[in-house]
């Protein structure tokens, strides 16, 4: 038997963005469903770093990601949102009202008037640590959940980027010992996360790669790293390995939506809005000119002045270029509710003539094509 849902706005995604669309959609008098394929709201966050301090987070110096996400959940739940959790959207069609049409992958039915797509970034699964499959599971993963299981371990981190030096900090204290390895001396980790594991403990060994796994199938004993430069081999005890190589991702059924994407982001004009009305999108999945992928730009920086005309094109509005990434909001979540509750007023009554929703007013200076901004561009 199908399960039907009649809400206000379907919001997909239940990562950092999405929990905090829920709360605010509440907050403005919209009904909301919160649809995830995860098995429970949280996201990657709640996925694959639970345990994680979280520094950049505003008014919380430091937050596990467990604590950020059970917060955003009880932010959101005195609006009692429907989450349909272990649920992937797999289509998404418009009806004659200008409402839309959601189906799961396990038969549900969500029928919204508006859509807000906070889907991180898509399905994701870990770039592999070539030649250790064996391991796996067995001393060597690719995220930890519990701390605790690193106890009193020789543990190697084989990665660059923010996750190998996250893990790093938050293991230093647990951990009999930390080797981070990288194939060159050039790091994609915030500078800061960088001169703080320089300056611990931690062992850091640039330009190089890891040679062999030594142990029985279900128990790391130690590893074989090199110099990739001159092949110099060293042996070190290890019981754990820590493989921060990035994640593949995947938009999958997204793709097929008639949403514009370039690459595995959603184009979105200043309100937050996709190629098609009624359709929003917002956190990492977006993508604009200056957009930085942090958690706490997907809460929203800023709030752009709302829109009064209805959309009469397709073609977005361009943006300028901003004076500081921060201050360019890649949700813009009040933008985002307050569109939905126009829709919702405009769907139950007809708008005064000469009142700002009666006109329409061509918007002004499209993009040539609906993709990505000319690059460079400074404050104007």
């Amino acid at each position: 038997m199908t399960t039907t849902h009649d809400v206000d706005i379907a919001i997909i995604g239940a990562g950092p963005a999405g929990l905090y669309a829920a709360y605010y959609a509440g907050f403005r008098g919209l009904s909301m469903v919160v649809i995830d394929s995860l098995p429970e709201p949280g996201g990657q966050v709640e996925a694959l770093y639970p345990e994680k301090m979280i520094y950049d987070i505003a008014g919380f110096p430091a937050i596990k990601g467990k604590d950020l996400v059970a917060n955003l959940v009880e932010q959101a739940g005195q609006y009692d949102p429907t989450y349909i959790l272990g649920h992937r959207a797999e289509d998404l069609e418009k009806q004659d009202d200008g409402s839309f049409l959601i189906r799961t992958s396990k038969g549900a039915e969500v029928k919204a008037k508006a859509v807000l797509i906070t889907g991180g970034i898509g399905t994701f699964t870990p770039r592999p640590l070539p030649d250790t499959e064996q391991f796996e599971g067995n001393g060597l993963v690719y995220f930890v959940r519990n701390l605790e299981t690193m106890r009193d371990k020789d543990v190697l981190i084989v990665g660059g980027g923010d996750s190998a030096f996250d893990w790093a900090m938050n293991l230093e204290d647990i951990a009999r010992s930390i080797t981070i390895i990288h194939r060159r001396d050039r790091w994609r980790a915030h500078e800061d996360s960088v001169s703080k594991v320089m300056a611990s403990s931690v062992n850091v060994r640039t330009f190089h790669e890891l040679a062999q796994v030594h142990g029985e199938p279900n128990a790391i004993e130690s590893v074989t790293i090199f110099d990739n430069r001159t092949d110099e081999r060293d042996t070190i005890k290890c019981q754990a390995i820590i493989a921060a190589l990035g994640f593949k991702s995947d938009l999958g059924p997204l793709k097929s939506w008639d949403v514009e994407i370039d690459g595995r982001s959603v184009l979105v004009d200043t309100t937050m809005a996709t190629n098609i009305e009624g359709v929003y999108a917002a956190g990492d999945i977006t993508d604009y000119d200056g957009k930085v992928k942090l958690i706490a730009v997907g809460f929203g920086e800023r709030q752009p002045r709302p829109s009064t005309t209805p959309r009469t094109t397709s073609t977005p509005t361009p943006v300028s270029s901003p004076a500081t990434a921060a201050t360019r909001s890649s949700t813009s979540l009040r933008s985002v509710v307050r569109g939905c509750r126009r829709r919702l007023i405009r769907s139950q009554a007809p708008a005064p003539l000469g009142s700002p929703d009666a006109r329409v007013t061509q918007r002004t200076a499209p993009r040539s094509a609906w993709g990505r901004r000319p690059s460079g561009g400074g404050v104007k």
